[in-house]
């Protein structure tokens, strides 16, 4: 991505590193489940605490992220950042825990700073033997590379690089593995530019079979005063350009190529500001297309600053909700197509939709309370599936219950019919299974009043209004 942090550490640990070129000693991370068809994968910097993504998994129910960044530590030696060694023990525990609970992660190499690999790497040997090394540590079936700036323009790196991952993409399909490769460009609106095609020329020429081109749609240092319109239009003319790349493969095949990863809030180009309106607009839009990622530059970036407005590594600088960018996104993950809408439901009284607590326990209550803004209000809605997740899990009947009272909960997406609530033309939200609305409790004005399913009345407690 364009912005990063880099250790001053880096240069100073060039030789030191040596220690650290042998294959590292600790036990290689846990297989992984792998990914599906269309998700979300922020960028997770590795500089920070490794339960980043626990949180946000907790948060959001996202659980496959991007690690940023892999790259030389000054020699031709894999590091994380420049300066961690790829089998530290506290990322090991975390990316664990994280395919436990069926999530995944994608070694990410380059980024803005620091040198990549194929740079510091003199021969395709050499290199294809790094980038081995870092897929048996983390266990991996994907790797990414977010080639950019004069790496971009190395023309020579590039083709060693694509030499090496030919070379690794057969000797694992010999080994009966998968070896997915993602490139991560820099793009316009209206595409990539001559380096980008360049590199993506020679990859498919060295045969290396191209799972995912993601563009970058961030900082284009143009009058862009939507960027949502932007990173479509983008997307749109990526689509075009692979075509004209793999002449053979169809539309939704090319759709099911691409990754969309804008820098969330304030961007370089401090007049781009990416907001959660936009978010929702990319989300329906790569729902809808079959886009295979969206990403975005950085979780650690997931939350408002002080002052809006503000350029930061570390909030984004736009009104939102901690997670709120993860939580929007997350929607292009679920099931059924369709589009979804992501903010509060407010019903009688002007009380929200709210999962209490904000805790992701099952059987947590759903409860009617004063509107504030937090995640546990951000309910995303499709229109399809016609679930309202909150904090990745579903608004739930409890045992499936159909009788008058029976209180609604969190739970896990599991496609049964107690999770699924169709808007009705006078405001109600029935659920099919028992026949009954979504109803809150005795009319009450009371926040923290547990909501639950009653025979639908039309009356004024069983209105709600849905994120738009």
């Amino acid at each position: 991505m364009r912005r990063r942090h880099l250790s001053p550490l880096v240069g100073f640990l060039a030789a030191a590193s040596l220690l650290s070129a042998t294959p590292d000693a600790q036990a290689a991370a846990n297989p992984g489940p792998g990914f599906p068809a269309q998700y979300v994968a922020p960028w997770v910097e590795t500089w920070n605490s490794p339960s980043a993504m626990a949180n946000a998994q907790a948060a959001t129910g996202v659980n496959h992220f991007h690690l940023a960044f892999v790259i030389s530590d000054g020699t031709c030696n894999a590091t994380f950042n420049g300066n961690m060694s790829i089998s530290d023990a506290g990322w090991t525990s975390a990316i664990n825990n994280l395919r436990a609970s069926g999530g995944d992660v994608i070694a990410s190499f380059g980024g803005a700073a620091g040198t990549e690999l194929a740079q510091a790497c003199s021969t395709v040997s050499a290199l294809q033997a790094q980038y081995q090394r870092v897929i048996d540590t983390l266990n991996l079936t994907r790797l990414d590379f977010d080639i950019e700036g004069s790496a971009l323009k190395d023309t020579a790196a590039n083709d060693r690089r694509n030499q090496a991952l030919a070379g690794l993409q057969a000797a694992a399909a010999a080994a009966g593995r998968k070896l997915d490769i993602d490139y991560t460009l820099p793009t316009n609106p209206n595409g990539l530019d001559s380096d980008g095609l360049s590199l993506v020329d020679n990859a498919k020429s060295r045969n290396v079979n191209v799972n995912l081109v993601n563009i970058m749609t961030m900082d284009y240092y143009q009058n862009v005063s939507d960027m949502g319109s932007a990173a479509i239009s983008a997307a749109n003319a990526l689509h075009t350009q692979l075509g004209n790349v793999w002449t053979a493969k169809t539309s939704a095949q090319l759709w099911a190529m691409e990754g969309n990863t804008p820098m969330i809030g304030v961007n370089d180009s401090l007049n781009e500001v990416f907001t959660t309106g936009n978010a929702t607009t990319l989300t329906n839009f790569a729902k809808s297309n079959g886009i295979q990622q969206i990403g975005y530059w950085s979780l650690g970036r997931d939350k408002a600053c002080a002052t809006d407005g503000t350029l930061s590594d570390t909030c984004s600088g736009t009104p939102q909700s901690p997670y709120q960018f993860a939580g929007i996104f997350e929607g292009v993950s679920g099931g059924g197509g369709g589009t979804t809408h992501t903010g509060p439901i407010t019903g009688y009284a002007g009380l929200c939709l709210d999962d209490k607590g904000a805790s992701t326990a099952n059987g947590n209550p759903i409860q009617v309370y004063t509107c504030n803004g937090t995640n546990a209000q951000t309910w995303t809605v499709n229109d399809s599936e016609h679930t309202l997740r909150v904090l990745g899990k579903c608004l739930d009947v409890t045992a499936g219950g159909t009788a008058n009272g029976t209180k609604v909960q969190l739970y896990d997406c599991n496609g049964t019919g107690a999770q699924v609530w169709v808007p009705q033309s006078d405001g109600s939200l029935l659920n099919p299974q028992s026949g009954k609305c979504l109803d809150d409790t005795g009319w009450s004005t009371t926040p923290g009043t547990q909501s639950q399913i009653w025979s639908c009345t039309g009356s004024a407690n069983q209105k709600w209004n849905l994120p738009a």
